[in-house]
């Protein structure tokens, strides 16, 4: 993967008249849950559905499970299909613009075994300081037939996070903040610090244009598998990204990440 899997502002609104495109506004706020269907229910690109992180993206949570665990898999397809998803559907998605539950979305439907998705640059700050068309318009429901493939080996187990330190071809990295993987701030879960092994890679510091090929191989050379986690499996998915755009084969996520880990450290 390159970074072709990026869709310029430009690109998309010369597009957005084009049936083979799905839009997708994944727009969030973790402090404001309700931030986003708001923010879309005001302006969003022409033709975009919104698909929310709690709601959509994530499946319920439960006492063994961090904070976004995976979503159903028929459920997540069949709220797909009813947006027109077909296994030849050019999905395009977009958040705020920093990637992250745009990124949750593309490993989700890699995961469900639909990798034709791209992301827009700049998301939708970028999209809306260039004078392109907005609306407030909701799109009509549309028939699609998409039939998933589920691709496990894009999940990374709780068993395979805790052999990771003694595996040494196998990297763990953490991608949030350095303060909370160094357990000096924590902000959300209950228990401060990070997953024995794991090295620090924040994914802020991998966003373009920042110099994330130069990130990647400097902690992962000679390669090795790559598991990423964050706090909840939102945003090491950018990590994820980032990781195939600086060559590399494509990682692993560990979903319940942080907020699973510290409910039960212990293997």
């Amino acid at each position: 993967m390159s970074l072709t899997n990026l869709i310029t502002p430009a690109a998309l609104a010369d597009r957005l008249d084009d049936p083979a495109l799905l839009i997708l506004d994944c727009r969030f706020d973790l402090a404001q849950p309700d931030w986003g269907q708001t923010q879309y229910q005001t302006s969003h690109i022409p033709g975009a559905f919104y698909l929310d992180l709690n709601r959509d993206l994530s499946g319920p949570v439960t006492a063994q499970s961090g904070r976004h665990p995976l979503p159903d898999v028929n459920t997540l397809t069949s709220k797909l299909n009813q947006m027109g998803l077909t296994a030849t559907t050019h999905v395009i998605a977009y958040d705020q613009g920093r990637l992250p539950y745009a990124a949750r979305l593309w490993w989700l439907l890699r995961y469900l075994g639909h990798p034709r998705i791209s992301l827009l640059a700049g998301g939708w700050e970028a999209y809306v300081q260039a004078g392109y068309p907005v609306s407030h318009a909701l799109p009509t429901p549309r028939p699609g037939d998409f039939t998933p493939h589920v691709q496990n080996q894009y999940i990374a187990s709780r068993a395979e996070v805790v052999a990771a330190p003694n595996n040494p071809d196998v990297l763990l990295v953490d991608a949030r903040e350095p303060r909370r993987y160094r357990g000096e701030w924590e902000p959300i879960d209950p228990v401060a610090g990070h997953i024995p092994g794991a090295v620090n890679l924040p994914w802020t510091e991998l966003l373009p244009p920042q110099p994330y090929r130069e990130r990647w191989h400097a902690l992962n050379t000679p390669p090795r598998e790559v598991i990423c986690y964050c706090g909840s499996g939102v945003t090491a998915c950018v990590n994820l990204l980032t990781l195939e755009w600086a060559g590399y084969a494509p990682g692993r996520l560990y979903v319940g990440g942080w907020s699973e880990w510290c409910r039960h450290p212990q293997p």
